[in-house]
């Protein structure tokens, strides 16, 4: 299988918390580079299965080397809100786990654009050969909707000075290298941090492209259903918009159902908690070998 860089985040923790069964059947629905999927074929016997999602040609490409070696291991291809709603069985899942994070190989490969340290072509498309590029967005959008998307998916407090500058640049050149798009932000942006000054824009372009948020949020209660009862649902997030999601959707499948206390009998049909929360959030530990893994956060909650 080929060999990748990149450094799964959390890996143990996630494989504890999914708490495999050597003979259960898991979904891996962001496979990335195999490093979680790896873990967890690692925990099954003979009888176990793995199901992986990706959407990343350059993901599947390993995705299939691993099944072709491993008969427990089915691949699906496409984005894991369709894949879940449309090829997946209800109910027959003993764990289903997302690692929401772009991977080492996506970022250190410029020509995929997601990465303002490397002059590449404006792309971040996490299926490079289909959908809208970051530059075609970027030449289209007018300002309003540029400062909500740098605001809302980034929330970067230049995003209308940011905006503006990108109308104003692109009507003498077109913004097609990501070079040019980190020292445009760069001249808005002269507050100095630890953070290149292109980070939030970076991410809310990537965000926005994607539909990221919108994914996560219709995917969640569709993962839920593809769970037995006992059946863990386990998540790893990169940043707090992310997170918020996560927590707000585990919270509300928690929540016991409020009862009038004068009401003789509860009516059989009462909506009932759906999950139980496991613990609390576990915040990653490898940030000194794997600076990208600072932000990540694992949320886990159990189906009743």
């Amino acid at each position: 299988m080929s060999q990748s860089l990149h450094q799964s985040v959390l890996l143990q923790h996630a494989t504890a918390a999914l708490a495999v069964k050597s003979d259960g059947h898991y979904l891996d629905a962001t496979f990335g580079r195999g490093g979680h999927a790896l873990e967890i074929l690692d925990n099954l016997s003979g009888q176990g299965r793995l199901d992986v999602i990706d959407r990343d040609p350059e993901a599947l490409k390993v995705a299939n080397e691993m099944a072709a070696v491993d008969d427990r291991v089915t691949v699906y291809s496409g984005d894991f809100e369709s894949v879940i709603e449309q090829q997946l069985k209800p109910g027959v899942y003993d764990g289903v786990l997302f690692d929401f994070g772009v991977s080492s190989p996506q970022i250190d490969q410029a020509e995929r654009g997601f990465s303002f340290q490397k002059d590449g072509p404006l792309d971040m498309r996490m299926n490079n050969q289909q959908g809208e590029t970051a530059a075609q967005w970027l030449a289209r959008a007018d300002m309003d909707e540029m400062r909500r998307v740098f605001w809302r998916y980034g929330e970067e407090k230049f995003a209308r000075r940011i905006a503006q500058k990108i109308v104003d640049t692109r009507q003498d050149k077109p913004l097609t290298r990501t070079k040019q798009l980190a020292d445009l932000v760069a001249e808005v942006n002269k507050v100095f941090t630890k953070k290149n000054p292109a980070t939030r824009v970076f991410q809310a372009i990537r965000i926005h492209i994607n539909d990221e948020l919108g994914q996560i949020e219709r995917s969640l209660p569709l993962a839920l259903n593809l769970l037995k009862p006992g059946g863990r649902l386990v998540v790893i997030s990169f940043h707090s918009l992310e997170d918020r999601l996560v927590k707000r959707f585990m919270k509300q499948q928690a929540k016991p159902v409020k009862v009038d206390r004068r009401m003789p009998v509860m009516p059989a049909d009462m909506p009932q908690a759906t999950l139980k929360i496991m613990g609390k959030a576990v915040k990653a530990h490898e940030v000194d070998t794997n600076v990208r893994a600072r932000s990540a956060v694992m949320r886990a909650a159990e189906r009743l």
